[in-house]
């Protein structure tokens, strides 16, 4: 079993979750104006992602410059992994590969705790990603315990690239935000995912 094989309901059943659904836990966050090269980017790539749409050029259309984008505006002093594999505990199906992940530390030559952020590409429905995310924020939360590096909270977005749902685990407890944020604007998701990598900061 792997990452890719979790719905929402066995995520919760297996790894013995509390769900709260349909909680924004977000506070009012300011926008973050993107760069030039974000708005080119985005210019160039998102209707060709949209059009094209699948999950990969959706992946590397929009999610992936957003993401460095981020790292950039933190001063490089987090690391994004995109496609890495994170093998946890395959005895209980935490392996295999994420999509994208998000460390408080700048190393970006291998993944070092702690993991503050799981963001999960997928081409339209979000919902089918979910189940997915949420054991990969378990994972997260389990490598951080091994590496004695834990912080509270682990958050997690599943996203089509132009559409965006938030997760947050803490301890046992799963929150998900129903509301799905857009692209365009872009700047109030990067506004959410500094807030959320700086929470584990």
């Amino acid at each position: 079993m792997a990452y890719n094989e979790f719905t929402w309901s066995k995520a919760k059943q297996d790894f013995g979750l509390t769900a709260i659904e349909g909680v924004r836990f977000f506070p009012v966050i300011a926008p973050v104006a993107p760069s030039k090269l974000l708005e080119q980017q985005l210019e160039r790539s998102l209707p060709w992602a949209t059009a094209t749409g699948n999950e990969k050029a959706r992946s590397e259309g929009i999610i992936n410059p957003i993401l460095l984008e981020v790292r950039e505006i933190l001063n490089r002093q987090i690391s994004v992994f995109s496609g890495e594999k994170f093998d946890v505990d395959a005895h209980v199906g935490l392996n295999g590969y994420c999509d994208f992940l998000i460390s408080r530390s700048p190393e970006q030559i291998e993944v070092e705790a702690p993991v503050v952020a799981i963001v999960e590409a997928k081409q339209e429905n979000i919902k089918t990603g979910l189940g997915q995310c949420a054991a990969t924020m378990v994972a997260a939360q389990r490598f951080n315990q091994n590496k004695n590096l834990s912080i509270p909270v682990v958050y997690g977005s599943v996203s089509t690239g132009t559409q965006w749902r938030f997760l947050k685990l803490e301890g046992s407890t799963l929150t998900l935000d129903f509301m799905d944020y857009p692209v365009p604007p872009v700047e109030q998701i990067l506004g959410m995912l500094i807030w959320m990598i700086q929470q584990g900061i």
